[in-house]
């Protein structure tokens, strides 16, 4: 099947973002890694504190979409960007003896905790651990039933290499099931990555329509992208003021514009 080029970007193609500035794309991965590496061990409690404990009903969402067979049926997740492990760890506490998920990650250090929360519940058996790039998984085509990444897409260097991947790895029918943050809306540059650290993204947050025309790009299709919250003026009001940026003249372009939001998409059975 031949898919249409996704949209280009305005940024150089050698240059990607990652925080407050462009750097360049063979240098990005690394920064990415660098950030990880130094928050593994305190990461469930930086996420707690910049989502209010709400992240944790959203990964319960997430598995809510992906609906594991509760039986002894088989059905394979691959969990990527899997960090700490919640999303593994949900899964397997919700769907039957026959659900197994791969926990992969490129964080070395994250992928430690991973391991230690897994043996822990008991689940080394059932969840395997690998340490791999989003844009290059070492598994075969059409191994895996669902796809999940947790506010790990934003931190891939070149997003339609891993959404291409995740769609080469699934099973024809296979769902994709993504949470993270997403722009509704153009906004200036200068909101946009106050908004995005406040957030906690380490990269840039994608516009909507975008994710959805990557989304198709790679193959999906049943695309939907669903707000679980969007933030207003209000929620970012102390951070903005202290980067010294005039709240009010912005708020038309803040209230409304960032959400945290569930991706859905599928494989074709006959793909």
């Amino acid at each position: 099947m031949d898919h249409k080029s996704p949209p280009s970007s305005k940024r150089p193609a050698s240059t990607a973002s990652f925080g407050f500035q462009d750097v360049p794309q063979d240098a990005r991965q690394g920064l990415v890694n660098d950030v990880f590496a130094t928050v593994a061990g305190r990461y469930d409690l930086m996420n707690d504190l910049m989502s209010a404990g709400l992240h944790r009903l959203w990964k319960d969402e997430l598995i809510a979409m992906l609906a594991p067979p509760a039986a002894t049926r088989g059905f394979d997740l691959v969990d990527v960007a899997g960090g700490t492990g919640d999303i593994t760890l949900r899964f397997l506490r919700v769907g039957g003896t026959g659900c197994r998920a791969v926990l992969c990650d490129i964080s070395p250090l994250m992928l430690a905790v991973a391991g230690r929360r897994i043996a822990a519940a008991g689940s080394r058996e059932r969840a395997p651990l690998c340490c791999v790039n989003a844009e290059a998984l070492c598994f075969p085509s059409r191994t895996f039933d669902a796809y999940t990444i947790a506010f790990g897409m934003r931190n891939v260097t070149h997003i339609e290499r891993a959404l291409a991947e995740a769609f080469r790895v699934l099973k024809p029918g296979g769902r994709f099931a993504v949470s993270d943050v997403v722009v509704r809306g153009r906004v200036p540059d200068e909101v946009r990555r106050s908004m995005e650290l406040w957030i906690g993204c380490v990269a840039g947050a994608l516009e909507e329509e975008s994710y959805a025309d990557k989304l198709r790009c790679a193959g999906f299709t049943s695309i939907e992208i669903e707000p679980w919250r969007i933030y207003s003026v209000d929620d970012a009001r102390a951070f903005l003021t202290e980067a010294q940026l005039d709240v009010e003249r912005l708020a038309p372009d803040i209230e409304g514009r960032f959400a945290s939001a569930a991706i859905r998409a599928q494989k074709l059975s006959a793909q």
